[in-house]
């Protein structure tokens, strides 16, 4: 990836983030296998100092079509064992460069890949037309076979930020991006997924994108997430833009991974035999480092 030239420096940060994952079990587990979406790679907007990925199996790389570093792990015991307890700890230090606008080498999809619907972010003739009126500059650019605007993106941006309201509690990681928007409220994930619906409906390739977040006033929103859209399909231009905060993304946000959906980039996915009864508690700190 390519970071778009800029004139003067951008702001930058240090930051030193430990996020962990703990699985617990009302009975002996017996078998597991996970997929993880836990580690962040340097480009145009970060440089990694530091990764480090524990957890309680032996570590293996896996494949990946869309730039991301995905690894797994499995884990077997015997019931003797009384396996009840799982931690996945993700932590290192990230450099942050404060850019948004890049050209994204790293992804060898076309950006046409990202037009199609996906489960939580699918297209609708309701969000297109929706999109009509509040961003009407931005359609008819569109209209005109034009690439569109930053300007005119973020004022999709602001509008989307109006429409689904930041509630927690309200949604579930299985909400669509169409219920979304129609109960006009949930959290990052779901004004994320509107966002990349509306694009994709206006048809504009768009994608999501799972990472962390540094505000010391805002620690709910450590584990964060945001939108990424297609600014020139044949250059490979990309921008990205933080819903909730109603900006481009800069130096407060760290990038995890990004694709079609969250589906297609859960921190940690997978399946199990055994357990029982399953608890799930995640902790994200993140501070900066002079």
């Amino acid at each position: 990836m390519r970071a778009a030239p800029t004139k003067g420096d951008r702001p930058r940060m240090k930051l030193r983030i430990q996020h962990t994952t703990r699985y617990r079990y009302s009975q002996p587990l017996l078998y597991t296998v996970q997929t993880l979406h836990l580690w962040p790679v340097s480009g145009p907007s970060q440089s990694v100092e530091s990764w480090d990925l524990r957890v309680p199996g032996a570590l293996q790389r896996q494949p990946d079509i869309e730039g991301n570093r995905v690894n797994g792990f499995s884990r077997l015991a015997r019931p003797e064992q009384g396996l009840r307890q799982l931690d996945v700890v993700a932590q290192g230090v990230v450099h942050t460069h404060g850019v948004a606008e890049f050209t994204d080498d790293a992804n060898p999809l076309p950006a046409s890949f990202y037009r199609r619907a996906t489960a939580l972010a699918e297209p609708h003739p309701r969000m297109a037309l929706w999109a009509v009126q509040v961003a009407p500059a931005l359609v008819a650019s569109l209209s005109r076979g034009q690439a569109p605007a930053v300007a005119e993106l973020l004022a999709l941006t602001d509008a989307v930020a109006d429409k689904v309201r930041y509630r927690k509690g309200q949604t579930q990681v299985e909400t669509t991006a169409l219920e979304a928007f129609d109960w006009e409220l949930g959290v990052c994930q779901d004004q994320a997924h509107v966002m990349v619906a509306v694009c994709r409906s206006i048809g504009l390739p768009a994608r999501y994108v799972s990472g962390y977040f540094h505000a010391a006033d805002e620690p709910d929103l450590a584990s964060h997430a945001w939108a990424e859209v297609c600014l020139d399909e044949a250059q490979r231009r990309w921008i990205s833009l933080d819903v909730t905060h109603r900006c481009p993304t800069d130096e407060r946000h760290v990038r995890l991974s990004a694709a079609s959906d969250y589906a297609a980039c859960l921190p940690l996915r997978g399946l199990r035999h055994g357990g029982g009864d399953e608890e799930l508690s995640v902790q994200v700190h993140i501070a900066p480092v002079a």
